[in-house]
C-alpha cells in the first residue's frame, strides 16, 4: 500500500500552485493532514473496525487527480446524460462534475431569509473566519485515514448557510456526478452545513457516475446545528458497480435541535459510510435511518456513532439490508451515553434480509451507557423472507420471482416511506425497484 500513499503525497503536491490564494490556517492544515495520512496509511482488517471491510482493491489502483476547473468540456458533455436522469423535482441544485462545481449545469434560485450556498472555494475565501472554525473544529481526522486524505486533498464543495430562523422550504440537493473518463479519477468533496438557531433546511447528497474507469469517491460532511434549529440530511450514493466511495458525516447539535439523516446506498464496489453525531445539549433529538441493496460481489459497510453527552436527549436508528448473490453487509452501531446524560432515550435497530446462501451480514449494534436513569434499547436481525408470505402470494397466481421481488420491496419500504419530499421518495421508490426487476416490471404494468 505504500506506492499508493506515494502516489496521493505527489498528487497534493501537484496542486499545491492551484491553493496559492488559500488563507494559511488552511495551508497549515492541509499540511498536517496530509502527515497524519502518510504515517497511518490505509486502514487494514487488523484494525478492529475495519475488520470487515478490505480497502486493498482501491489502494492498488493509482487514481488521477481532477483538473480542479469547469472548463473539462468532454467531462461536462457526459455529465449531462446522468443529470437529465438524476435531478429532483422542486430542489434548488448545486451540481459538481468530477469534484468540481459546474454553475452552468446547476439551478441555484434566491434562497429565503438571506440564506446562502457557495461553492467550498468561493466560502474558503469569502467566508473564511467561519469556515475555520467549523472546519478544523470538525475536521476530526487524527485516527480517520481517508478524512485526513479529505483534508489534504479536498478542492471543491458546498458551503450551506441559512441564518437565524430562516425556513428553506425547497431542499438543496447536491448532485455529484463522476464522468469515468480516461483514467481512474478521485474526487475529495468537502459539504458544510450550518443551520442558525430556529432555522429549517433540507439537503441531499447525491452521487451518481457513468459507465468507464473506476472512480474513488472520498467525501466529508460537516453538520453544525444551532439550538431550536431543524435538519433534515438525505444521502443517495448509485454510482457505478466497479466504483469506490468512502465518506463521513460529521454533526454536532446545540440545545433543543433535531437532525434526521436518511441514507441510501444503492451503488459501487464497495461503500463505507462513517456517521458520528454529538448531541451536546439538553433536548436535542437525532434520527439515523439508513436502507442499503447490495448483489454480486458488492461491499457495503455502515458505521455510525451516536453520543449522548447531556441529558434529556432522544436518538432513534433504524438501518435495513438487502443482500443476494456473494454481497457482504456491515453494521456496526454505537450509542454512548455518558455519565450526566440522564433520561436519554434511544433506540437502534438493524434488520438484516439475505436473498441468497452466499451473502453475509456482519451486524454489530453496541450500547455503552454511564448513566442509571434511561431508556435504551437496540437489537439485529438476520433472515430470509417469510415462506408463509411466499405461499401466500404463491397461491394467489404470482410466481416466485414476483413474489420474493414484492416481499423485498415491502421490506424496503419502511425507510424510504420516511422520506418527506415527495419527488426523492418517490425517484428511491423506483430505484429500489428497478434493482429487483420483477418489482419493477410490477410497478410498470
Amino acid at each position: 500500500m505504500q506506492q499508493n500513499i506515494e502516489h496521493f503525497v505527489e498528487s497534493y503536491r501537484q496542486l499545491q500552485d492551484r491553493w496559492s490564494e488559500q488563507p494559511d490556517w488552511l495551508s497549515d492544515l492541509r499540511g498536517g493532514a496530509l502527515q497524519v495520512f502518510s504515517e497511518a496509511g490505509f486502514p487494514t482488517t487488523r484494525q478492529e473496525e475495519w475488520k470487515y471491510t478490505n480497502v486493498a482493491p482501491l489502494t492498488k489502483i493509482s487514481f488521477g487527480s481532477a483538473a480542479g476547473d469547469s472548463e473539462a468540456v468532454h467531462g461536462i458533455e457526459r455529465a449531462k446524460q446522468a443529470i437529465a436522469s438524476y435531478t429532483i423535482d422542486g430542489c434548488s441544485t448545486l451540481v459538481m462534475v468530477d469534484g468540481t462545481v459546474v454553475p452552468e449545469l446547476s439551478s441555484m434560485g434566491e434562497l429565503a431569509g438571506g440564506a446562502q450556498v457557495k461553492t467550498l472555494r468561493e466560502a474558503l475565501v469569502s467566508e473564511a473566519s467561519g469556515l475555520r472554525e467549523a472546519v478544523v473544529r470538525q475536521a476530526s481526522f487524527e485516527g480517520y485515514a481517508f478524512a485526513a486524505l479529505n483534508t489534504a486533498l479536498m478542492q471543491d464543495g458546498a458551503y450551506i448557510f441559512v441564518p437565524d430562523g430562516a425556513v428553506i422550504e425547497q431542499p438543496i440537493h447536491l448532485l455529484s456526478v463522476s464522468t469515468a473518463g480516461a483514467q481512474p479519477l478521485a474526487t475529495h468533496l468537502r459539504y458544510v452545513i450550518m443551520a442558525g438557531p430556529n432555522s429549517r433546511v433540507t439537503a441531499i447528497e447525491s452521487y451518481v457516475g457513468l459507465a468507464g474507469e473506476p472512480h474513488f469517491t472520498n467525501s466529508v460532511t460537516q453538520v453544525q446545528v444551532a439550538p431550536g434549529a431543524a435538519v433534515d440530511h438525505y444521502k443517495v450514493q448509485r454510482e457505478q458497480p466497479n466504483a469506490y466511495h468512502i465518506a463521513r458525516l460529521q454533526v454536532r447539535q446545540a440545545e433543543s435541535c433535531t437532525f434526521r439523516s436518511h441514507a441510501f446506498s444503492l451503488g459501487s464496489a464497495l461503500a463505507r459510510n462513517d456517521i458520528n453525531v454529538t448531541l451536546e445539549a439538553q433536548g436535542s433529538e437525532c434520527t439515523l435511518n439508513g436502507l442499503f441493496l447490495v448483489d454480486g460481489e458488492r461491499h457495503v459497510d455502515n458505521h455510525t456513532t451516536i453520543d449522548h453527552t447531556q441529558p434529556n436527549c432522544n436518538s432513534h436508528q433504524l438501518y435495513k439490508g438487502v443482500l443476494d448473490g456473494h454481497a457482504q453487509g456491515v453494521f456496526n452501531g454505537k450509542i454512548f451515553v455518558r455519565s450526566g446524560a440522564q433520561k436519554t432515550d434511544a433506540k437502534q435497530s438493524n434488520n438484516n434480509l439475505l436473498l441468497s446462501p452466499d451473502a453475509t451480514i456482519n451486524a454489530k449494534p453496541q450500547l455503552e451507557i454511564f448513566a442509571d436513569d434511561v431508556k435504551c434499547t437496540h437489537g439485529a436481525t438476520i433472515g430470509h423472507l417469510d415462506e408463509d408470505a411466499m405461499f401466500y402470494l404463491r397461491a394467489r397466481g404470482l410466481d416466485q420471482d414476483l413474489a420474493r421481488s414484492l416481499l423485498t420491496l415491502a421490506f424496503a419500504s419502511e425507510v424510504t416511506d420516511q422520506v418527506r419530499h415527495a419527488p426523492l421518495k418517490d425517484a428511491l421508490s423506483n430505484a429500489v425497484a428497478a434493482m429487483l426487476p420483477a418489482a419493477d416490471s410490477a410497478r410498470s404494468d
